[in-house]
């Protein structure tokens, strides 16, 4: 490269030289020009040093810059930049840093001057919410619930009927009781609640009472009284009134959600049995239009909340609804074996072997011992 540098920028030593530091002014000889303008030929008498600095002030004389060319030619490439070396330092996953009492004592003065020096850091509970069930969980029926439909079925047509609706066929009132049943059964195949009041406006419209004539409010009345005597027949479980307080006053987040078809019903049995103050949360699939063990149930919960599933606690006795919802949504789960409907029975009895929880409890008092291991482990 240095024989190809020389090359190019040599001279013929035969032609006078100019001493351009002698220049005065602007204008040039036929001399300077000749030598600046030198013809790059190759196999030319490489430049002296002293020939090289004279070119080289001329050019500055003439305010001119080196062409990258001739800056390659006369200096050589430039040098590559070197990458820099990486220092790899090797750390093991999931090491932890081993503090002594004196170390933690300068993190909290650097990191958490608000705790002092002589606080310890916070004890964070691995638990910090428990969603209930309702029905055959906290509170049971004491009387038969085909008992309660016959009787407010009756109820409901006698006051329809006073409203003119005399239109209605004879003995309307079993065909209240079956279409209630009839949107249980179909909310459990599509996964999705069908509420009271509209299994109420298609069971007038398929008996073909017109549209024109119905009156909303007269159809939602008739909904409350069907459901009035079942309101009523509720009794919180044994046990379950004095948990629901522990857990509160130790400072857990407590919901209750339903799979219910009449949210104004389970919001007012909730208000007659007392139990709302110790509730942040009351959910009934009516609401939502979801049910258990569909996860998106217990989003609204943990969104209030602002708590992960493996903060929270899902208790219940329905092995299908409320345990396997629990185990979906990624949380702890207690069965409540204390007492259940016979359907709920037989049913958990087809998938005890496939839908197991957590814990079991068959006395309210357990409950909050487990919550506090749990909390506490």
């Amino acid at each position: 490269m240095l024989c190809v540098a020389a090359n190019l920028f040599a001279i013929d030593r035969n032609r006078p030289s100019v001493d351009t530091n002698s220049m005065t002014n602007k204008s040039e000889t036929p001399d300077d020009e000749s030598k600046d303008e030198i013809e790059i030929r190759p196999g030319m008498e490489p430049l002296t040093p002293q020939e090289l600095e004279r070119f080289l002030a001329g050019a500055r004389a003439r305010g001119r810059t080196l062409t990258s060319e001739e800056q390659y030619t006369i200096f050589g490439p430039p040098q590559a930049k070197q990458a820099p070396t990486l220092q790899h330092t090797e750390v093991r996953a999931g090491e932890a840093a081993h503090l002594d009492s004196a170390q933690i004592e300068r993190l909290q003065a650097n990191f958490f001057p608000e705790l002092g020096n002589a606080t310890a850091l916070p004890d964070q509970s691995l638990v910090q919410g428990i969603i209930f069930d309702f029905d055959n969980t906290l509170a049971t029926l004491v009387r038969p619930l085909d008992t309660l439909m016959e009787e407010g079925a009756r109820a409901a047509e006698a006051y329809m009927r006073s409203t003119g609706m005399d239109d209605l066929p004879a003995d309307f009132w079993p065909n209240i009781v079956e279409a209630r049943r009839s949107a249980q059964e179909k909310s459990e195949e599509e996964a999705e609640e069908h509420i009271a009041d509209d299994a109420m406006s298609f069971l007038i419209q398929f008996f073909g009472y017109p549209t024109s004539r119905m009156d909303p409010a007269v159809l939602q009345r008739a909904v409350d009284i069907f459901y009035a005597p079942e309101m009523t027949a509720w009794r919180l479980q044994p046990g379950a009134l004095e948990t629901l307080k522990t857990l509160h006053a130790a400072g857990y987040k407590l919901a209750v959600i339903a799979n219910y078809n009449l949210d104004r019903a389970f919001q007012r049995t909730v208000d007659y049995l007392g139990i709302r103050p110790y509730l942040d949360v009351c959910i009934s699939s009516a609401a939502v239009e979801y049910r258990k063990p569909d996860e998106k149930i217990f989003n609204p919960v943990l969104e209030r909340w602002g708590l992960l599933p493996y903060e929270v606690v899902v208790v219940g006795d329905d092995l299908q609804h409320d345990i396997k919802g629990g185990i979906e949504l990624g949380a702890l789960t207690v069965q409540c074996s204390i007492s259940t409907s016979a359907q709920v029975l037989f049913d958990n009895q087809q998938v005890a072997g496939q839908i197991v929880p957590d814990a079991v409890i068959d006395h309210w008092a357990q409950l909050s011992a487990i919550i506090h291991e749990w909390a506490h482990a």
